[in-house]
């Protein structure tokens, strides 16, 4: 069969991404049977803990719960914004017919045209415009969060623990997702140098996500990451 350019970007593009969603399929399952094991399920059992201990005594706390909670909030609103201006210049370099693509093109490897670049393009958009609407989202809810974990306890009114950490940890979750989703478009914004360079970023990306989401047990109990 004769070899063909875009051969490449069938099976290092896809096998990339697969290799990301299979990393993460496998990290939520460990969060879900193993959470002391990971890093996202102990700081998820230790929010749970902390909004019981602020809400106990919030005439104290309340102020502390604002500034702990703004400074995720603008964390937030910052990888929010740094993925729409990538979107918009994204977009802005997808509908130009900037000179600079065509040399990028004939110096990589892998498929060309102006259906590859398109496809390139729309891809790392798609990616971007998701992490974005994840971490907005993120914003609201740990926003909402902050009002009913700062109102006093009462087990017969929505204003709870128990609904206080809901809204919480969606929003960190939420959080967390859009971060994933932004990790993920980076690998693949070097595909208009070819699609090696796609394969070796997930390469490269997955074992550093390991050491900062998995916590190895030493003496005494404690734990530290596994990097």
């Amino acid at each position: 069969m004769k070899w063909r350019e875009s051969y490449l970007d069938i099976v290092l593009v896809p096998l990339g991404i697969l290799m990301s969603i299979a990393y993460h399929c496998w990290l939520w399952h460990k969060v879900r049977t193993q959470p002391n094991s990971t890093v996202i399920g102990t700081n998820t059992t230790a929010r749970r803990f902390w909004v019981l201990a602020v809400m106990k005594d919030n005439d104290k706390k309340n102020v502390f719960v604002v500034q702990s909670l703004r400074n995720t909030i603008m964390g937030s609103t910052l990888m929010a914004t740094s993925c729409i201006f990538l979107t918009a210049g994204l977009a802005a370099i997808l509908s130009s017919t900037y000179a600079v693509k065509k040399p990028l093109n004939d110096s990589a490897l892998g498929s060309h045209g102006e259906f590859a670049a398109a496809l390139k393009y729309v891809t790392v958009l798609c990616f971007l415009v998701f992490s974005f609407f994840c971490h907005t989202l993120s914003i609201r809810f740990i926003n909402q969060a902050t009002f009913h974990i700062n109102l006093p306890p009462n087990p017969i009114s929505i204003a709870n623990p128990a609904y206080g950490t809901e809204l919480l940890q969606t929003g960190f979750l939420l959080n967390t997702v859009g971060n994933r989703l932004f990790y993920t478009a980076l690998p693949l914004l070097l595909w208009i140098f070819g699609p090696l360079t796609v394969f070796f970023g997930f390469a490269i990306m997955l074992p550093a996500l390991y050491n900062l989401d998995f916590l190895l047990p030493l003496k005494n109990g404690v734990v530290s990451a596994a990097m």
